[in-house]
């Protein structure tokens, strides 16, 4: 009889308003990352959203106002766990800390919706899609550009191994797929590798770099006959 007692078509109606906002926004956070095939897409940033919001109009209804203070400090402190996982399942690469931020500001959206913040819910949504779209070009600008100091915290370095008697052609083709990717080197070193192939260590001058970018780099690069292996790998210096 509880249940029945509970029913409030007035309440359920904010339910429904809270619930579509965060699926809504969500689902435009979601649909950003989804496109650009990260960890978290669309489905895992709806669900964040929504159920951020669920819990927040739940405490809102039961608790009041202080009760909707309180799960939103749970909801914060519980996302966290979330986008750790995120990044445990990037295996530590940092691509995988974006995503796990995305997922913060996901469940930011659906707490305000939750709460009946609707016009904030709705900003906060414009600006996390502006931090993962409108600063991409800035970032990217950033990443390649030279480095003025000595060492850096991350260095990206693209390896390729060839036999000793294509060591030139494999060479200028290395060189001019890093330039038409806009990576400048720093260091260039060819070491023998076995008794018939050599090494090719490019390491790159920027300090960061596109992933994505670089994985398509490398696989342009092994489907050539003259190279048996090439990858690339971050490292990190004191």
């Amino acid at each position: 009889m509880e249940a029945i007692h509970n029913v409030n078509l007035i309440s359920l109606l904010d339910t429904l308003l809270s619930l579509t906002t965060a699926f809504v926004l969500g689902g435009l956070i979601g649909f950003e990352r989804q496109y650009r095939q990260r960890t978290a897409g669309l489905r895992t940033n709806v669900l964040v959203a929504i159920g951020a919001a669920m819990f927040v109009d739940m405490a809102n209804r039961l608790g009041g106002h202080d009760g909707a203070v309180h799960v939103v400090a749970y909801v914060v402190s519980g996302i966290g766990f979330l986008g750790a996982g995120v990044i445990m399942r990037e295996e530590g690469n940092v691509r995988g800390i974006n995503t796990a931020a995305t997922l913060w500001g996901s469940a930011a959206v659906g707490a305000a919706a939750g709460a009946d913040l609707i016009l904030e819910a709705i900003l906060g949504t414009i600006f996390v899609l502006a931090a993962n779209t409108l600063l991409r070009p800035i970032v990217n600008a950033i990443n390649r550009k030279p480095l003025d100091v000595s060492s850096a915290e991350v260095t990206n370095t693209v390896y390729v191994i060839a036999s000793r008697e294509r060591q030139k052609e494999v060479l200028a083709m290395l060189e001019a797929e890093l330039e038409r990717g806009n990576y400048p080197t720093r260091d260039l070193d060819i070491h023998a590798f076995g008794e018939e192939d050599v090494e090719i260590e490019a390491t790159l001058a920027a300090t960061s770099v596109d992933g994505d970018e670089l994985d398509a780099l490398v696989q342009r690069l092994s489907a050539s006959v003259m190279v048996s292996q090439a990858f690339w790998s971050p490292s990190t210096t004191e």
